[in-house]
């Protein structure tokens, strides 16, 4: 689903600073992996380039077997439109539109508003808990909820990867642990592959292979190098 193969990424002018550093990895359809590292390492970073937000400097990105050194900016984007899905750490849900509305951006991006559709953003709210709350604000939800809103939004236009960006890192440590089980188990029963970036144990703990991200590479990370 997902190959990096010795993708290096620099920012800065005269004197720019590496970021990525021969960085490969692989995730095949319905994996589950967990990227940790400390902040400030290119985490990220790494998701950007994954996603097809940040060029890279050398290197190759494969994903569902496209290279991106084909794309040109609207193909990028039409790509991350239908094969991806995000959550971030600020949820980044919208206040004005309401928690249905909200999961349903990823459907209107594609022009796709019918019955069908519908229905499908009424099962991704009762997936996630949060069926009785489709016409309410976004401002009467907990971050937990708010949370929830975002993983539903992330898989309701059925992508083959979600890339998730420290998704507990704005939750209690209770709250924390239901979004992750709850990403966990979403992802997998949509057969989605996942990449999370986290500095969480608890976190990390849920995926099924974890890599640690270090200004030299990144290396298949110990149960003790995950903090």
């Amino acid at each position: 689903m997902v190959e990096l193969r010795t993708v290096s990424k620099s920012f800065g002018g005269p004197a720019p600073r590496r970021i990525l550093s021969g960085i490969s990895l692989s995730v095949a359809p319905a994996q589950y992996v967990a990227i940790v590292g400390a902040s400030g390492v290119g985490k990220s970073t790494l998701l950007n380039v994954v996603a097809g937000l940040e060029p890279i400097d050398s290197g190759s990105v494969v994903v569902g077997g496209v290279d991106y050194a084909g794309l040109d900016d609207d193909s990028l984007t039409r790509l991350r439109r239908t094969q991806m899905g995000f959550v971030f750490q600020a949820f980044h849900v919208l206040p004005y539109l309401t928690v249905a509305e909200n999961v349903a951006l990823p459907l209107a991006l594609q022009q796709r508003a019918g019955d069908a559709e519908r229905e499908r953003v009424a099962a991704m709210l009762a997936a996630v808990g949060l069926g009785d709350r489709a016409r309410s604000s976004p401002r009467e939800l907990s971050g937990g909820e708010l949370q929830r809103v975002a993983i539903a939004r992330a898989l309701v236009h059925r992508p083959a990867l979600v890339l998730a960006d420290e998704p507990t890192g704005n939750l209690d440590p209770e709250s924390a642990r239901q979004v992750i089980a709850l990403l966990r188990d979403a992802v997998r029963n949509s057969g989605a592959a996942c990449i999370l970036a986290t500095h969480s144990r608890a976190a990390a703990a849920s995926a099924d292979v974890v890599y640690r991200l270090a200004p030299d590479g990144l290396v298949a990370a110990r149960d003790a190098d995950v903090d």
